[in-house]
């Protein structure tokens, strides 16, 4: 059964961390470009990070570049989402996805996969 499983997330104060993860099973992460998004009430899911399958290029959300970091462990079949300085505008629930494309898309209908989502709420 393919299948993709989120971890991390939390309630953290503003300006603290969290470390998302997102692990495979069925299938090779490093196949795949692999995307975060995130989606709050009423709102569209929208794209926050992504690396590539290819060369590992990275793309980030200018709203999040800077205090997000994007990496995979090949090894363990995992990527992370490494969030800092995290704000209240950052709560929302996060979804890793995997598409097949080599590059980074950020693009909802490209990725075949998706995770069911973790919950991120930032606040004081």
């Amino acid at each position: 059964q393919l299948q993709l499983v989120e971890s991390g997330g939390g309630l953290v104060q503003p300006g603290g961390s969290l470390r998302l993860s997102c692990a495979a099973s069925g299938f090779t992460l490093a196949d795949y470009a692999i995307g975060w998004f995130r989606q709050t009430p009423g709102k569209e899911r929208e794209p926050v990070s992504c690396i590539s399958r290819s060369d590992g290029s990275r793309f980030y959300a200018d709203s999040v570049s800077g205090r997000f970091t994007i990496d995979r462990d090949n090894a363990k079949n995992t990527v992370y989402l490494q969030m800092n300085s995290l704000k209240p505008e950052d709560t929302a629930v996060y979804y890793c996805a995997a598409s097949p494309t080599a590059m980074c898309v950020m693009l909802l209908y490209e990725y075949d996969y998706w995770g069911q989502g973790t919950q991120v709420t930032v606040s004081s």
